[in-house]
């Protein structure tokens, strides 16, 4: 949708869910570390950021279209990404709802929006675009320490917390069918951020948590297997 003059030489990075947040924030910190960047936006309309970051970047990043949820996206979006190997896929996606809703109680639809936005339209978006990787690439999505199981002992936010476990079960299972392969497999979980997802009490920053987060991702590469870490590279507890 924009720019094609990439450096030839410069690593590759797509990032599903880039136009505003923590994608846009990520994509502008690849960017600035010498990777070009192909970022994905939903809604093809409206202009966002990434567009701004577009304009700004002399060719190195590529806004493309693409709703996780919408599985006839993704092979046009493979088709036009074909003559381009990635170093690096990355899905950044998450909303969440009845944040004080026990389960049994959550209405089924927002159930289902909840589950195919952070579980199934990321693990869809992987399978299908992991082709475009590189052998010795890394292929990550964004969970939470919510997604963990065993750090659970306050309850609340269910339906999301049991969207990102679910996320995390679907990565392991994509990773092992991949066991023997030189990838990087990434569960990347960011904090409690101050986004729109995470709201205005957050304690931390986009700008101060992005190059953690970009710094844990690029520690990864050349590391074969699964691993779900914090934003200090630390592992998250399944």
């Amino acid at each position: 949708m924009s720019s094609t003059a990439t450096d030839q030489n410069a690593p590759t990075a797509l990032i599903i869910g880039a136009s505003r947040g923590l994608g846009h924030a990520m994509a502008a910190e690849f960017l600035d570390r010498g990777w070009n960047v192909i970022g994905t936006i939903r809604d093809t309309t409206a202009r966002t950021p990434l567009h701004d970051l577009a304009d700004r970047a002399d060719g190195r990043v590529t806004v493309e279209h693409l709703d996780i949820n919408e599985p006839d996206h993704l092979a046009p979006l493979h088709k036009r990404l074909a003559q381009r190997q990635l170093d690096l896929l990355f899905v950044n996606a998450g909303i969440t709802s009845n944040e004080q809703t026990p389960i049994g109680a959550v209405p089924t639809a927002d159930f289902i929006e909840v589950m195919i936005t952070n579980a199934l339209g990321p693990i869809r978006g992987i399978e299908a675009l992991q082709d475009l990787v590189s052998p010795t690439g890394l292929i990550g999505a964004m969970s939470s320490g919510q997604g963990s199981i065993t750090n659970n002992t306050t309850a609340g936010r269910e339906v999301y917390r049991g969207s990102k476990a679910a996320l995390n079960m679907f990565m392991r299972s994509f990773a092992a069918r991949q066991a023997e392969t030189q990838r990087a497999f990434v569960l990347l979980a960011p904090g409690w951020i101050r986004t729109a997802l995470g709201g205005p009490d957050a304690p931390f920053t986009i700008e101060e948590s992005v190059p953690l987060l970009v710094d844990v991702l690029l520690s990864r590469l050349g590391t074969t297997g699964l691993a779900y870490l914090d934003r200090s590279g630390q592992t998250v507890p399944w």
